[in-house]
């Protein structure tokens, strides 16, 4: 996503969808609206940024793959880390949409999934990431969009 003078993403701009109160209580079913997942990806986007989540990354799968519409990628620092931005991210989620997201990989928190139906997030200790290398995958130039590093 585009920079903004601060440095982080710049949610509004890239999806071009405000977060408003109609997008305030959407819930990640498949379904949801693409402005809808997008606010909520904003929503994700904005928790692991606040958590200190590092190489922040989000991929537009929309139209592009059946498995979900936005794919966020994001590492921690270590285990404990990464197991923390997953509990927080799951009960923001929930606190948002009233429905706790699918988490696969908890026990060991080297690489964390969770999956809302059209959004799925995957947290990664640094170097399970590196050896997975899912950007290689799933981005290219026009849907893949990196925080910025503030």
């Amino acid at each position: 996503m585009r920079p903004h003078a601060m440095g982080g993403f710049n949610h509004l701009s890239y999806w071009s969808t405000p977060l408003s109160a109609s997008n305030s209580e959407s819930r990640p079913t498949r379904n949801a609206s693409i402005e809808e997942i997008r606010a909520l990806s904003d929503v994700i986007v904005a928790s692991l940024e606040a958590d200190k989540a590092e190489d922040l990354l989000a991929i537009d799968l929309h139209g592009k793959s059946s498995i979900a519409d936005v794919m966020i990628l994001a590492s921690g620092r270590s285990a404990r880390h990464v197991s923390a931005l997953a509990d927080h991210l799951s009960q923001t989620i929930k606190e948002r949409t009233g429905v706790a997201p699918k988490l696969e990989g908890m026990p060991n928190a080297d690489w964390v999934l969770l999956d809302l139906g059209d959004i799925i997030v995957h947290l990664f200790r640094p170097e399970v990431r590196a050896f997975y290398n899912l950007e290689k995958i799933w981005a290219d130039d026009d849907n893949a969009h990196r925080s910025v590093d503030v």
